[in-house]
């Protein structure tokens, strides 16, 4: 008697395409492939390969693709050692060519979400990343989206596209959002140290990204949908971006009574409970928070739900560098009795924060841009950026170089110094002494007990 053999049905050939996908996670047998080797992919290029998965480091960028197989970094907060330590173990290569893209099990995507000139959100690296996927796309892979945008940004874009395939998405394939948590820079918390939120629109896909990140990552927080996943990056860091507005402009409230706003948020921090310190600056820079508090308002005002709250710490944050400009230009009139037409100036610092070399959304570009539309003459020093590269709208400064830190020179050649980064390298005892006039946007030079006379706080 012949055996009829029965039709496999599309929820059992669903469930083991997903066991199989989940089965080579657990195993280490899935190569994984990164879209995007930048200041999110490198470090989880890292961490994944450190459990002995195959990794691909997907970037449109062939420098950096070349840099990277040839066991070099092109950022200064990773260190060559750890790209060797990837390539001499066989299991990581950097690509440029997106064909490849049928290859991983995994796919995560690491790519820039900024905003536009009118400040709006600008999806489309995520948009040709999910383009470049769907090409190639193959039953049992798994799509994961890290960048951050607005609630609805993975159902809304990624998945009609992976389903204009002929694919469904938990059923061939699977789809989840996972926020990116990196801090560059941060030497305590690395990216399997921090717990990765994971969420997705249907069971398989979370069950697979739970154990796709649960295989490096010390904890996984589920949570329903990739929508909620989604809303909690940008909480984060509204959370943050609200409370900076707000210590900014106590800033000004304060200062204005004389009253020293770092010495009240000292005091306060020693209650222990109720209050968590925050620090005022010259404005708010990075891939986050001067970015993710404008994707929630534009979506808040598409759901007729306008965001109040968060446009104006938004606002707040995005006019402190003129603030800062101001307070250069009365500093230099009262202490020194110059104009800003002429005054030359030693910007202290380009990166958005101490200790790396990124100066995306950074403040020291607008001040810089608006002192010398003051007339100031301009220079720079920071040994994390020794040149300023291209970026999306500072055309303008790019090869401009670092000038050598040599504050013999200082009083000579600079009228007066603005802190506006405070790397731990520099020593602001010596900046002091060798200039006329220090603006500190920072509080870095809280610790120097002489000639406090030249230093003017903004």
């Amino acid at each position: 008697m012949s055996v009829v053999e029965l039709p496999v049905s599309a929820e059992r050939r669903a469930s083991r395409i997903a066991f199989d996908l989940r089965d080579r996670i657990i195993q280490r047998e899935a190569t994984i492939g990164i879209v995007g080797m930048g200041y999110v992919g490198q470090p989880l290029a890292i961490a994944i390969q450190a459990q002995d998965f195959d990794v691909i480091g997907f970037d449109v960028d062939r420098v950096r693709v070349n840099r990277l197989n040839s066991s070099r970094t092109a950022l200064r907060t990773i260190g060559d050692d750890k790209i060797l330590r990837m390539r001499q173990s066989g299991k990581f290569r950097a690509s440029s060519n997106f064909a490849e893209l049928e290859i991983p099990d995994v796919i995560v995507i690491c790519v820039p979400t900024p905003l536009n000139k009118f400040r709006e959100p600008d999806l489309s690296y995520v948009r040709k990343t999910a383009e470049d996927i769907s090409a190639t796309l193959r039953p049992g892979q798994l799509v994961c989206l890290e960048s951050t945008s607005y609630p609805g940004t993975t159902a809304d874009i990624l998945r009609p596209l992976m389903e204009s395939t002929g694919y469904k998405v938990g059923r061939d394939v699977f789809l989840a959002f996972s926020p990116e948590r990196e801090d560059p820079g941060n030497e305590e918390y690395g990216t399997a140290d921090i717990p990765k939120v994971v969420g997705a629109d249907d069971e398989a896909s979370r069950d697979l990204a739970e154990a796709f990140y649960g295989s490096f990552a010390k904890r996984v927080v589920r949570v329903s949908s990739t929508a909620t996943a989604e809303a909690v990056k940008l909480t984060e860091n509204i959370f943050r971006c609200v409370n900076i507005a707000l210590v900014n402009e106590l800033k000004h409230v304060y200062g204005h009574m004389g009253i020293d706003l770092w010495e009240v948020i000292e005091a306060a921090s020693t209650k222990p409970f109720g209050f968590m310190p925050f620090y005022p600056g010259p404005g708010v820079g990075g891939h986050c928070i001067p970015v993710d508090p404008f994707y929630l308002s534009w979506k808040a005002r598409e759901n007729e739900s306008p965001a109040r709250f968060i446009e104006l710490a938004g606002e707040i944050n995005s006019a402190e560098p003129l603030h800062v400009v101001s307070a250069v230009s009365r500093a230099l009139s009262m202490h020194l009795q110059k104009s800003m037409n002429g005054a030359r100036v030693l910007l202290l610092g380009l990166s958005y924060k101490k200790n790396v070399d990124d100066i995306r959304e950074s403040p020291a570009l607008v001040i810089m841009r608006n002192l010398e539309a003051q007339g100031c003459s301009v220079r720079y020093f920071d040994p994390w950026i020794p040149v300023i590269p291209t970026t999306r709208e500072y055309a303008e400064f790019v090869g401009r170089r670092s000038i050598e830190w040599n504050p013999k020179t200082f009083r000579e050649t600079f009228d007066a110094a603005i802190i506006v980064t405070d790397h731990d390298s520099v020593d602001y005892q010596v900046l002091v002494e060798s200039m006329n006039l220090v603006v500190d946007t920072r509080n870095a030079t809280r610790d120097v007990q002489q000639h406090r006379d030249r230093i003017v706080m903004a």
